[in-house]
């Protein structure tokens, strides 16, 4: 037998490294590979989390309104001033449209949007109608110079009644800040919306992105210039509902940040570098929500000044450099068991701040663990706490535990979002879910009538899709009583960062 020519000993050795090539294919696909299972059907909750804006819409809904048990309401709100302040949203479980949180709210749907949008889908036109409800209302309250409407309906009279909105009949006060009463923190709050906002319009609807912009840079000038809490000027309006506790020096940091993120002028860099100290930059406080915006503004001037290529300079602008941080400190404070955590977790592991609606800190914390994993990432870097090196997978990890206790793994099996799952809070404090329909009882429902239902036992008859209570006490217990509005009342400012959260877990889990 003739000895093998070189060329079929070349082609043998080509053949061999295809099948192994083939064989290394086949054994790392998917089908081969250990898929990893979600905990939760993540895509369906952040559909509902968004359908529940729809059930606390103020004004004239729309034909395409998801959350039809709901009527037009407040069609007349503003007449008192002879303004038009029609829409906008119920911050809670009554009818009161209170700006301060619906600026917070608004600020942190359009974060998520712009964090995570990319990642939502058939969900992103959905979470811009969301934003776009509450600016157009924001752009009625700041339509006059130095002037912003905050506050329409008398929070004491509207609480000593149990009435839907379509019927309510107390009075709709409005009102407002000026340069003689000021309110600096819902004034650089409103600013931080309508400038994170005009991001999010700016590819889809230019002419709207500029409106939002240019307003949001005349409403924070105004916020700066005439300084003053407005949790002073308008105490007996405002308090103990929205009382300011953190001052108003957060949230100029925090319109700052955004309008620098929204303009990239160094108008707001030079501002930010004169001033972060004395707004309370350096603060050791691990609490955010629509009260303190510290932690949020520290997470978002780490991955704004870096965009600049500024924040690991050195020497004159280590003022910059101090935000990384500065935020990294904020995270080390959520890490169970790190060296200087500061937080306090239930014998379940939801993450526990106060008995009054925790759940808001649990869904804020969670998109800064993510958002701020995803900053890590895209910088290649860690966080260092005290030594102990914390990744963004563990940031991740962290942040889908506190989801995942939201959305039913807990103790009580319960999900703490309305329909989602088998089992979730069916007497939550919220008047249009807990009384009969306009197309169920078409009769008004008068003032005092409707307390009755307020404290009786009976499930809510209006299910708001998608609402996240203010969750378990400190000992995972929840009684699912409608009159305890510290567990049992949804809010807007509860759900908008959630939004964020959800769109990534379901896009990890290949679900979006």
């Amino acid at each position: 037998m003739a000895p093998p020519s070189s060329s079929s000993s070349l082609h043998r050795i080509l053949f061999l490294l295809f099948l192994i090539s083939v064989a290394v294919t086949v054994m790392s696909s998917p089908a081969h590979s250990p898929r990893r299972v979600a905990s939760h059907n993540y895509k369906d909750a952040l559909t509902k989390s968004l359908i529940f804006f729809e059930g606390q819409r103020s004004g004239k809904l729309p034909p395409n309104q998801r959350m039809t048990w709901r009527k037009n309401s407040g069609l007349s709100d503003g007449a008192a001033m002879k303004v038009d302040l029609v829409g906008g949203y119920y911050d809670a479980g009554d009818n009161i449209k209170f700006g301060f949180p619906m600026a917070f709210t608004t600020t942190m749907l359009s974060w998520s949007v712009l964090e995570f949008g990319g990642l939502m889908k058939g969900e992103l036109g959905n979470a811009k109608e969301a934003i776009r409800w509450a600016t157009d209302y924001l752009l009625k309250a700041t339509a006059e110079p130095d002037v912003i409407y905050v506050q329409v309906g008398d929070a004491t009279k509207d609480h000593a009644c149990w009435e839907r909105p379509e019927d309510m009949d107390t009075p709709r006060t409005v009102i407002k800040i000026d340069r003689n009463t000021p309110g600096t923190e819902v004034a650089a709050e409103t600013a931080a919306a309508l400038a994170s906002a005009s991001l999010v319009f700016r590819k889809s609807d230019r002419t709207y992105s500029k409106l939002l912009l240019k307003r949001a840079i005349s409403v924070f000038e105004f916020a700066d210039k005439y300084r003053g809490s407005y949790s002073n000027g308008l105490k007996k309006f405002v308090c103990p509902y929205y009382c300011s506790y953190s001052g108003y020096e957060d949230e100029l940091l925090w319109g700052a940040a955004w309008l620098q993120k929204a303009t990239r002028s160094p108008k707001y860099l030079n501002y930010i570098q004169a001033n972060g100290l004395t707004l309370g930059a350096a603060e050791t406080d691990n609490t955010f929500g629509w009260d303190n915006k510290h932690a949020g503004a520290r997470v978002l001037l780490s991955k704004v000044l870096k965009s600049l290529k500024l924040a690991f300079l050195v020497q004159k602008l280590q003022s910059l450099h101090d935000y990384k941080g500065h935020a990294d400190s904020f995270i080390c404070s959520l890490i169970p068991g790190a060296p200087f955590s500061q937080s306090e977790f239930t014998p379940g592991g939801l993450l526990f701040k106060m008995d009054d609606s925790n759940m808001q800190y649990v869904t804020s914390a969670s998109f800064l663990l993510v958002t701020y994993a995803k900053y890590l990432t895209q910088a290649r870097k860690v966080v260092n706490c005290g030594g102990s090196i914390v990744t963004p997978k563990r940031l991740r990890a962290i942040a889908k535990k506190q989801v995942d206790y939201l959305l039913g793994d807990n103790p009580l099996k319960m999900s703490y979002m309305v329909g989602y799952g088998p089992r979730y809070p069916l007497r939550i404090h919220h008047r249009g879910s807990s009384l009969p329909s306009i197309s169920a009882h078409p009769a008004k429902i008068e003032c005092g009538s409707g307390f009755s239902i307020m404290h009786s036992e009976i499930p809510n008859p209006n299910v708001l899709i998608g609402a996240v209570v203010g969750g378990p006490d400190e000992h995972d217990h929840f009684p699912d009583v409608r009159s305890d509005y510290f567990q049992s009342e949804p809010a807007t400012y509860i759900n908008a960062p959630l939004v964020g959260a959800l769109s990534y877990l379901a896009h990890s889990f290949g679900q979006l």
